[in-house]
């Protein structure tokens, strides 16, 4: 989860070191599933890559090693301090670009990509919808466009049960609505992308039930641990919440039948009609 709004200058929960930091851990997590999404779709050396809302550019630096020197990743994003990490990267093959995604135009001068790729973006949009119609234009014909998005976000809670984490959760869901988002958006985009070019090659579901330890449940537990602060200072949970989130994942990490189920995610690959 981006756990990132796309609206002004920053995201919403932040671009310091500490939340750089989480979308690393994060993207280590994701990275062999995208790597495997980006096969399937044919994405291979020589390919010009879009990818939309790159953040600190973790996914665009593995494009870049996927398409190779003679291939382009141009990564696009609005926060001017994740532009200048995934810069830094020091790959020649990724131009970094800055560009608001519910504005107008994409500012890609005219150029026509193989691929694009996003992750967890899509749900932080005001107008989705109208980022779809820009991929159309943009993605060549034959061309591929491949998202992670989610579509049950609420999924994600404690067996046991974890109240603390569910109020959290619904806290994290009214903070994308109220900024203009839908936590839930992978099957409206499915749906536009049919409707505006695009035939849907596969629509592949992940969710887990992670035990305490595993990949997947230090994943969900670094945002538990780090994003109900910034909901109390957004106005989102009390100031008591955050304590008692971080006690509710002690409890599971110290049961070793528990299991935490992550919110359902669903890939999809689309190929724009010729």
């Amino acid at each position: 989860m981006s756990e990132r709004g796309v609206h002004g200058e920053n995201y919403v929960l932040g671009t310091d070191q500490a939340e750089l930091d989480r979308l690393g851990s994060q993207h280590a997590v994701w990275r062999d599933a995208a790597l495997d999404a980006w096969s399937r779709a044919g994405i291979k050396v020589g390919h010009t890559v879009l990818d939309v809302g790159c953040g600190p550019g973790f996914a665009s630096a593995d494009l870049a090693q996927v398409v190779g020197p003679s291939g382009h990743v141009l990564a696009i994003d609005k926060a001017p301090h994740y532009l200048a990490t995934t810069t830094a990267r020091g790959f020649s093959q990724i131009t970094a670009r800055a560009c608001d995604l519910d504005a107008e135009d994409l500012p890609l001068g005219g150029v026509h990509v193989d691929a694009a790729w996003a992750r967890w973006v899509f749900c932080f949009l005001r107008n989705p919808r109208g980022l779809v119609e820009k991929l159309a234009r943009a993605v060549a014909p034959g061309g591929v466009f491949v998202a992670h998005e989610y579509f049950d976000y609420a999924s994600w809670r404690g067996q046991p049960a974890m109240p603390e984490n569910d109020e959290f959760v619904a806290a994290v869901m009214a903070s994308w609505r109220a900024n203009g988002g839908e936590p839930n958006i992978a099957f409206p985009l499915v749906r536009w992308l049919d409707e505006l070019g695009f035939d849907i090659v596969a629509t592949v579901p992940h969710v887990f039930a992670a035990a305490p330890g595993e990949p997947h449940f230090a994943w969900v537990k670094h945002f538990a641990h780090t994003g109900p602060q910034r909901l109390v200072e957004l106005g989102f949970l009390a100031t008591d919440r955050p304590s008692a989130v971080a006690a509710a994942y002690a409890r599971q990490e110290a049961t070793p039948a528990a299991r935490i189920v992550t919110p359902s995610l669903l890939e999809i690959v689309a190929r724009r009609r010729g």
